[in-house]
């Protein structure tokens, strides 16, 4: 039986209007069970509270009500030892070469100065950025970048790996590349991995369960699991079965997606 590594019970966010004093109920309430070593995406409309989600589960952002625990224990107002994230932003130190970026985390750590280097070695080869080591974040492309930033949330081992939109700046081809990355990763290290993403194909490839929002407040409408093997990669995208599990997550987006711009889904 697989166990549960993070566990959502009622989670709901209520932010305060700084202007008028009123409320907007961003959030919830949301029930979720994570699977351990499962690859789980949430979709939804824009505005619909996913990163909001994300940042509770990493412990950045407390839930108004209802509570959050990663491997049995409460998540409180800090990232738990454990969980690594990655955010859309480009996150590299313009005055740090690729190795040192990489180190930023580790050289807090009381970890032996060889372990550190055998980790940022591993990193390197697997995010494909041993020739650019000693490379400043200006001589890198947009993906290289990011896989900076992924391999700085690998060296710590995380248990849990949050992703945040990490390939919403990059063209098609390049999202779909970096999403086989991606999932060389989760295979290789084992680690959970929870994806917000605001493209349905990105999660439809990537995802064993997909998480379909609704407009805010966001709540969890249905849980699609896409019934993939484990070793797959981009090419999944030429199945039959890859185009129903994105028409059903369109379905289901559709009249929320209208509903978070303010138009009547009924209208032509």
């Amino acid at each position: 039986m697989t166990s549960v590594h993070v566990s959502l019970k009622g989670v709901t966010k209520v932010f305060q209007r700084p202007d008028s004093g009123g409320e907007v109920h961003a959030l919830g309430p949301v029930d979720l069970d994570l699977r351990a070593g499962e690859f789980f995406a949430v979709v939804g409309p824009s505005g619909c509270g996913k990163s909001t989600l994300l940042e509770a589960i990493a412990g950045l952002a407390e839930p108004t009500e209802g509570t959050v625990a990663f491997e049995g224990r409460a998540i409180g107002s800090e990232v738990p030892d454990g969980i690594g994230v990655v955010f859309q932003e480009d996150a590299c130190f313009p005055w740090l070469d690729v190795v040192d970026n990489i180190l930023v985390g580790l050289r807090k750590s009381p970890i032996a100065a060889d372990e550190r280097q055998r980790r940022v070695d591993g990193a390197l080869a697997m995010m494909g950025l041993r020739e650019f080591a000693h490379s400043y974040p200006a001589q890198l492309s947009g993906g290289m970048r990011q896989r900076v930033c992924i391999a700085r949330t690998l060296v710590m081992a995380p248990r849990l790996i949050l992703l945040d939109e990490p390939f919403g700046a990059l063209d098609q081809q390049t999202r779909l590349l970096m999403g086989e990355e991606v999932l060389k990763l989760w295979r290789q290290t084992g680690a959970t991995i929870f994806l917000i993403t605001h493209a349905l194909d990105e999660a439809a490839m990537l995802a064993d369960r997909i998480g379909v929002m609704s407009a805010r407040p966001g709540r969890l409408m249905e849980v699609i699991e896409t019934g993939w093997s484990r070793d797959r990669d981009s090419r999944v995208v030429e199945t039959p079965e890859f185009g129903l599990v994105t028409a059903r997550l369109w379905k289901l987006l559709r009249q929320e997606s209208l509903r978070a711009i303010g138009k009547d889904a009924a209208a032509p």
